[in-house]
């Protein structure tokens, strides 16, 4: 059973940022209740993730030798996958000298923030002390980051005070609404440090089980690519299977400055990145986009309309995202149906279990000592300039009980949720396990390829 793919529990949080201009503005940010250590039930495991990640979306055989650049200008990280919020965290230091914290790396926003305390004597949980770091700044009001938060209007707030003006945290379950103060401080990797980086300061404390902080990774000017000047970050998530062993390391790179230009990465396949330009909805401007043209499922090409192939405006579906931050693929409703009739037609011969309720489907009575032998359909994405994503079954077909596996993509089952826009398909971390995945953003495209990740 060692090698049985299970799925494992996660259940995480969606930040969407409003911003007002006033002396201070708004960060409405939604936190699922965490459990105090993971269920043993995956039939509640699943509910409970896909329901998280329902609110989240309302915001190998074969070994791939990549040549990653390894100049200075290329910076290396372990990310850690948490079986608690189904997401990754990265450690990073901030100061001089650094206070090293645990941050949640989340596409879907673009501000970076952490715990501070103003008596850390008194903490019983990570938190960064300004007192002990000899190189925090105040925003100031007339720098030009403020703006970056505020827009252009913020020059009128800024006569009437010297900082800038302060975010206010309104969370829901064990959280109290809390404002937010906006620091410049030292980001410090091993020999290289960047300067004046903008972060958001709160007094509150995170959750059980919850990282300290929060890493943006969204596409704003205040983003954590954005401000290190990045022109590629890329990863690759190792397997987390099995159930029993979550939290293994993968790995993240930062290229900086790079001189590389238009050269692509040998072995990758590429499409392109976009932004979606017509949505006015903040968090829908964060993330990142890309083509996708056609869904395979074994030989069979699923008729997609096309209102879903294109990012859409705040009230409807449309488009395709790659968010690392979610942990399944989320497919609109109408999308589901599609596919997953089309696995439920090529495994007919195969018992469903009909009456298994879950939020992943379709799912069958499956032998663990069959699973290798079974005769499962491809699943495969196909992008702008015709590069595919062909997903080894492990991506996708899992165990969810001892004898019952599903194929792993879910969506808003009969409307339980009030998901009624946003990206149609929501490409899941799962789904990107033992890939090469690069965000080229001096060249606005993602490359990939199959890789074995250790």
């Amino acid at each position: 059973m060692a090698s049985t793919p299970l799925v494992s529990s996660s259940v995480f949080f969606i930040i969407t940022t409003i911003l007002t201009i006033a002396s201070t503005a708004t960060i409405k940010m939604s936190l699922s209740p965490l459990p105090h250590r993971p269920s043993s039930d995956r039939h509640q495991i699943l509910n409970n993730l896909a329901t998280s990640s329902i609110a989240k979306t309302h915001r190998h055989k074969h070994h791939l030798d990549t040549k990653i650049n390894t100049s200075s200008s290329v910076l290396k990280a372990s990310i850690l996958y948490s079986d608690y919020f189904g997401g990754y965290t990265i450690s990073l230091g901030f100061g001089t000298p650094p206070q090293t914290l645990s941050f949640y790396i989340d596409m879907g926003s673009s501000l970076t923030w952490f715990p501070c305390c103003s008596d850390c004597q008194r903490t019983r949980f990570p938190t960064f002390n300004p007192k002990l770091s000899s190189s925090t700044k105040y925003l100031r009001c007339q720098d030009p980051k403020c703006s970056w938060l505020f827009g252009p209007d913020i020059a009128s707030v800024c006569q009437q005070q010297d900082n800038c003006p302060k975010y206010s945290f309104e969370y829901d379950g064990s959280y109290n609404t809390n404002e937010l103060l906006l620091l410049e401080e030292n980001l410090v990797f091993p020999h290289k440090t960047f300067h004046d980086f903008l972060i958001g300061c709160s007094s509150k404390k995170p959750n059980f089980g919850f990282p300290t902080g929060v890493a943006g990774f969204g596409r704003g000017p205040e983003s954590f690519p954005s401000q290190l000047g990045l022109t590629k970050f890329s990863y690759c998530l190792t397997s987390r299977q099995p159930l029993d062993n979550p939290n293994t390391n993968s790995t993240m790179w930062f290229e900086t400055g790079s001189d590389s230009g238009d050269t692509k990465t040998p072995g990758l396949s590429y499409t392109s990145l976009y932004k979606n330009q017509i949505a006015s909805k903040p968090h829908l401007q964060e993330f990142y986009y890309v083509k996708l043209r056609n869904i395979f499922v074994g030989n069979t090409r699923i008729k997609i309309p096309y209102r879903f192939l294109v990012p859409a405006t705040d009230d409807k579906f449309g488009g395709t995202i790659v968010d690392l931050s979610a942990s399944y693929t989320f497919m609109e409703r109408t999308l589901f149906k599609l596919v997953t009739e089309e696995f439920e037609k090529q495994m007919g011969n195969y018992s469903r279990a009909v009456d298994y309720i879950t939020w992943f489907n379709p799912c069958f009575y499956i032998s663990p000592v069959d699973y290798k032998r079974i005769n499962v359909p491809e699943l495969i994405f196909q992008f702008e300039g015709g590069a595919k994503m062909k997903l080894p079954m492990a991506n996708y077909f899992s165990f969810v009980e001892d004898d019952i596996a599903c194929v792993i993509i879910y969506t808003d089952i009969n409307g339980l949720l009030p998901v009624n826009s946003g990206p149609a398909i929501m490409l899941g971390n799962l789904q990107q396990q033992n890939y090469y995945i690069e965000f080229d953003l001096a060249n606005n495209r993602l490359g990939f390829a199959k890789q074995i990740c250790v």
